[in-house]
């Protein structure tokens, strides 16, 4: 397996309609071609391709101390060098 290098990670509490709001941004975002995440003075700017893999997981961890947690993630990879032309069409 390749080696895994943690550029940018944030974790944090926030209602339901904060994290739907930031996820309609985020998909504006990766819609427009780039992603610019920012915390504090940490900022890291991803060009994204017109080819993305979609992945979809949902898991259930049991936790000790405060039970089951549920967990939906979803997950968005590229390659370098994979941006396409996009879709086939006739002229």
């Amino acid at each position: 397996m390749g080696k895994e290098t943690r550029l940018f990670k944030s974790e944090e509490r926030r209602t339901r309609a904060e994290v739907s709001a930031f996820l309609r941004q985020v998909a504006d975002k990766i819609e427009e071609g780039q992603v610019i995440l920012r915390q504090g003075k940490d900022e890291l700017t991803l060009d994204m391709p017109y080819n993305l893999i979609l992945e979809v997981q949902v898991e259930d961890e049991v936790k000790r101390s405060k039970g089951i947690q549920h967990s939906l993630e979803l997950e968005i990879k590229w390659f370098d060098g994979d941006s396409g032309n996009g879709p086939l069409q006739l002229g």
